[in-house]
């Protein structure tokens, strides 16, 4: 596991390079893979419990994908830390019978704990992982699910976040991604949420609100988790750039899914060398 904030910081640059790669050989949800890119970096590279030689470890965390369109940066995170190569993405991403595509599934994919894609549907399992985790008597393991802002529309979002305060899933983490927009347009434009962080407030959640395109910030955050036998569920508010990392996708709409042109390609790759040859975050 990568350890200082420095070495995350790279290891993002690192994946996002993999997501443009990929996406300059076919259509993926790039804008919101970028936009969580440096969250689950965070999460997969220092946080997380997970061995990949021993994925159905009871004493394992567990990651939930609810934004079930990030696929491929958790895809391309889980590769860093061994659970497959890199070039086992690039070359089975969308193809008949491999083992990755738009959404994830756990049909194909070992290392998927739930299939997702439509919004709304993995918080709800991850509250029922964390209260099954608490009925065998499980004290360390956490449950990470990663959810989108737009995602916050559907009604299962707070039924699941009401039902979490009730049943005391202190090992529940949420990470949602606020940046501000979905498949259709902007998110006021589309279900207005308001202030988020003060929705899971008055839901009676342990909020904590962070830039997530900060390495540090996130790191933080996670290292100051309530212990997994706490009484209340964590959420982290991230907000985010949607297409962070790429000057010409940053906040725009059309980016949401999209491929690149060789020509892009390039400019991507050089603005992050310049990057990383700078030290900049």
């Amino acid at each position: 596991m990568v350890k200082n904030v420095s070495d995350l910081e790279y290891a993002a640059k690192e994946i996002r390079k993999n997501l443009l790669r990929l996406c300059s050989m076919q259509t993926i949800h790039i804008g919101g893979d970028l936009s969580i890119t440096d969250v689950m970096t965070v999460l997969w590279q220092y946080q997380i419990k997970y061995d990949p030689q021993d994925i159905r470890a009871e004493s394992r965390d567990r990651f939930v994908l609810s934004k079930g369109h990030a696929s491929a940066v958790t895809s391309f995170n889980q590769a860093a830390i061994g659970c497959f190569s890199t070039e086992a993405v690039f070359n089975e991403y969308a193809t008949d019978g491999g083992r990755f595509s738009m959404h994830s599934c756990n049909l194909v994919n070992p290392y998927v704990e739930v299939s997702t894609g439509s919004l709304g549907h993995g918080f709800p399992v991850a509250c029922g992982m964390a209260a099954g985790l608490r009925l065998k008597g499980n004290t360390t393991s956490r449950v990470y699910v990663v959810m989108g802002d737009g995602e916050q529309a559907e009604g299962s979002i707070w039924e699941a976040a009401m039902n979490a305060v009730h049943y005391q899933l202190g090992n529940l983490v949420a990470i949602v991604d606020v940046n501000g927009l979905e498949n259709d347009g902007r998110v006021t434009d589309i279900t207005g949420l308001g202030d988020v962080a003060k929705k899971y407030r008055a839901f009676e959640w342990n909020v904590v609100e962070i830039d997530g395109n900060d390495v540090s910030e996130i790191k933080e955050a996670f290292d100051n988790l309530p212990s997994a036998t706490s009484t209340r569920p964590t959420v982290l508010i991230c907000h985010t750039v949607k297409g962070k990392g790429v000057p010409f996708m940053e906040n725009q709409e059309k980016w949401h899914a999209g491929k690149i042109t060789s020509e892009q390609y390039e400019e991507c790759m050089r603005h992050l060398d310049e990057e990383i040859a700078n030290g900049s975050k």
